[in-house]
């Protein structure tokens, strides 16, 4: 009778232990977040006609765009996509063979060697409900009743493809079934090496890859060099990094001229050095139309102002540097279209000392200082000077209804956005640094 009795309080014990740990298991599972995923984020020199551009980006050529590499379909295939927080489907060049292509030439995605690829068809929901974010709607091909996505370029023409899905992996991440443009378009490419394979889609739209994999914050690092650049997808503490947040700008009412699945935050107003822009609140809010909202974009290089705001910027700058910089006096000289403040500097000699232009938000700041506030500009030469032009563009030269905050003024910032908390954050640091509190080695 002992010898029961004691066996049956070791067996209550025994069963009381396993039912604590699987109750802590459950408690575990449903409160531990998901691991963030950190990548290396690289600048590169991409060519005009590698990447189409939606219709809402600006009509002119990216010298620079951000790229990360991850892995698609079964077995994986290395693909570089550009980082674009401003557009919505992620696209990939398609070829239906087996060449990998040549280092001059886009790097393709072959779907054909790939067992986990899907064509959509026009009856499935993800073509007739998904696709009602994107700037062209998508149409029914009648001859192969495969769902047809177009995206618009920089001269007018357009790209076509197949709205597919297909296993998108990043690092160690489990694969994620993903929706994408299988693009059947040849584009020229960078004569800096090979041009990536397609674009990631990032905004707020049904068919971004931030919402298809349900990311409810990411952040990121631009370096002012190639490769020290940082992307972190998920959520981290980062006791290192004293974020300073805006929040995002939603409407109630749908507006013609507003992207209501942009990254949207509200620009309040512009100081040179100390001196602020003599401007009312009221030129950087949207009007009846929606027109003047202020977007963060990585896909897009330059910062673009609206007209009365950007003639007020170029006005006090060259008030404040009449004295250390020569203008290019150069009427008819317009560096992409937007661009027409710009300077002659001797080449033999580094950039003066410039007075920092600061963007001022609800909560937040962003400084664009240095040799960010010019851009130097290649075969561009006046005897022993070098052309460089003001990195602030007149958005009514695009033209473009809105203020538009480009990758290079966020070089050396940390910016995160929140899509969990409704806001965007920011912290200046340098992103070798940032790499190396977090372990990543570049």
């Amino acid at each position: 009778m002992a010898f029961f009795s004691t066996s049956f309080f070791v067996l209550l014990l025994l069963c009381f232990a396993i039912t604590c740990s699987a109750i802590r298991t459950t408690i575990n599972a449903r409160t531990t977040k998901p691991k963030p995923l950190l990548f290396p984020l690289r600048s590169q020199e991409v060519s005009s006609l590698s990447i189409p551009r939606p219709t809402n980006k600006l009509l002119f050529h990216h010298n620079v765009s951000l790229t990360v590499s991850l892995s698609v379909g079964t077995p994986p295939q290395n693909v570089s996509m550009v980082l674009d927080t401003g557009s919505e489907l992620s696209w990939l060049h398609c070829n239906p063979g087996h060449s990998p292509g040549t280092s001059n030439s886009p790097q393709y995605f072959r779907p054909n060697s790939s067992a986990s690829f899907s064509t959509i068809h026009c009856s499935s929901p993800a073509c007739r409900s998904q696709t009602r974010d994107l700037a062209i709607p998508a149409t029914c091909d009648p001859a192969s009743h495969l769902c047809h996505v177009s995206l618009s370029y920089a001269d007018a023409s357009s790209s076509d493809g197949a709205l597919s899905a297909d296993l998108f992996r990043m690092g160690e991440s489990p694969p994620v079934q993903t929706f994408f443009g299988c693009m059947d378009s040849t584009f020229d490419s960078s004569d800096g090496g090979a041009a990536p394979s397609g674009l990631l889609g990032m905004n707020r739209g049904h068919l971004s890859f931030i919402s298809q994999t349900a990311t409810r914050r990411f952040s990121y690092c631009i370096s002012d060099r190639d490769s020290s650049g940082l992307l972190l997808l998920g959520h981290s503490d980062l006791p290192f990094l004293p974020l300073n947040y805006t929040p995002l700008v939603r409407l109630s009412t749908p507006l013609p001229y507003f992207d209501s699945i942009a990254y949207s935050i509200q620009l309040q107003g512009i100081r040179v050095s100390s001196t602020p822009l003599p401007l009312p609140k009221s030129t950087f809010v949207p009007d009846h139309t929606g027109a003047g909202q202020t977007m963060i974009d990585s896909g897009t290089q330059f910062t673009f102002l609206l007209g009365d705001a950007y003639k007020a910027l170029k006005m006090e700058f060259l008030r404040q540097t009449r004295e250390i910089l020569t203008i290019l006096n150069e009427p008819d000289f317009v560096f992409q279209g937007a661009f027409d403040l710009c300077f002659r500097i001797r080449e033999s000699e580094p950039l003066p000392r410039l007075p920092p232009v600061v963007l001022q938000f609800e909560g937040a700041e962003v400084t664009v200082s240095g040799d960010r506030l010019l851009y130097k500009l290649s075969g561009e030469r006046r005897g022993r000077d070098s052309v460089w032009c003001f990195t602030f563009g007149n958005s009514d030269m695009v033209p473009i209804s809105a203020y538009v905050i480009g990758h290079h003024h966020q070089q050396n910032v940390w910016v995160e956005y929140d899509i969990e908390n409704n806001r965007v954050g920011f912290a200046p640091i340098r992103c070798d640094v940032a790499s190396q509190r977090l372990g990543l080695v570049l």
